[in-house]
């Protein structure tokens, strides 16, 4: 699956934006001059290139062939592998030792995690740090952001689950934040010792209070699902008996939406997406045309199905033309509504 692979980093605003503050972040606190940042699932370097490679060296993992190629292309040494104990060994003794691993959106994706924490352990120097982001179990429970359960994320992390991670290796989270990115993420820091932050332990007593390892907060969850698609073929239904509809934004998340909602090309006439490596492509199993965004302008739809909704402020005001001649769109998490 991720030998091609369709996702591209550098696609949106937003995210390049939120790796410029990351890298200024990671390498003020945490890479001293020379040291070796290590990217694991690199995608195009984005991230990497956003770090100054006059005063760090920097390493990307990508196993996407297509992708890795970009990234060399783009000055970002970039190796095209999947990430585990050989390969941070190989890197170990080839490059020295990392003063900086992230881990951004990928951890979720790995299917074998003691395999990866091998590897961060085999290249992470003694005084290093393992940084990693991912969306945050409690966000996507409380913003009914089920879309993001999809056949690539096969972990959802809460805090508790990564101390219990990094501890099986010898490692401490020694501290965390909250992130809006996505939905809401949370950014770990895993290291060989130290002592937790006070912001590991508030948000693992929030996780005990709502009951989380206990999996209580999933009955509601199941429930504002189902009301969130009830809610939403409704909607969209009202508006289909007289206008047509379009959708911005072919993530792989919104399949999972699409699908569960029962949202085929009888409601959707066409998807427009910025990524070129997605144009001409149908969604999985409901076979909606994905086609570039000049289609959308150039049409005379004036209701659009947001899919990417966790870039709502910056498509919002990327489609201002749109939006200045009618044109609306429909936010369909955490319940639909019409801006």
């Amino acid at each position: 699956m991720f030998r091609n692979y369709l996702y591209v980093s550098g696609t949106s605003e937003t995210i390049p934006a939120h790796f410029a503050e990351y890298a200024k972040d990671v390498a003020e606190r945490l890479v001293p001059k020379g040291g070796l940042v290590v990217e694991i699932g690199s995608n195009d370097g984005t991230l990497l290139r956003a770090f100054d490679r006059g005063a760090v060296r920097v390493l990307g993992v990508e196993p996407a062939r297509n992708i890795a190629a970009m990234a060399n292309a783009a000055g970002i040494p970039t190796l095209d592998e999947f990430f585990g104990e050989p390969i941070g060994a190989e890197i170990a003794a080839k490059h020295g030792r990392a003063s900086a691993i992230i881990g951004n959106n990928v951890v979720a994706h790995i299917d074998d995690l003691q395999g990866l924490m091998n590897g961060v352990t085999a290249l992470l120097e003694e005084r290093g740090v393992f940084v990693a982001e991912f969306p945050y179990l409690v966000e996507l429970l409380e913003k009914t952001a089920y879309d993001t359960i999809y056949h690539e994320h096969l972990s959802y992390f809460s805090v508790a689950s990564v101390v219990d991670l990094a501890s099986r290796h010898g490692l401490r989270l020694v501290d965390v934040r909250r992130v809006g990115v996505h939905g809401g993420s949370i950014r770990v820091f895993i290291s060989r010792d130290g002592d937790a932050s006070p912001e590991v332990k508030k948000l693992v007593d929030l996780e005990e209070q709502i009951g989380l390892r206990s999996g209580r907060p999933l009955g509601p969850f199941v429930q504002a699902v189902g009301h969130q698609r009830e809610d939403l073929r409704r909607v969209l239904g009202e508006i289909r008996l007289s206008r047509h509809v379009a959708g911005y934004g072919a993530p792989a998340k919104g399949n999972t939406l699409l699908n569960y909602c029962g949202i085929d090309q009888s409601i959707l006439d066409f998807i427009v997406d910025r990524s070129p490596l997605k144009h001409g492509l149908l969604t999985p199993g409901t076979h909606i045309p994905v086609e570039p965004l000049d289609r959308l302008l150039a049409s005379d739809i004036r209701d659009t199905l947001l899919l990417a909704w966790n870039f709502e402020d910056e498509i919002l005001r990327q489609q201002e033309a749109y939006r200045s001649r009618g044109g609306r769109f429909i936010i369909p998490i955490p319940s639909p509504r019409v801006v």
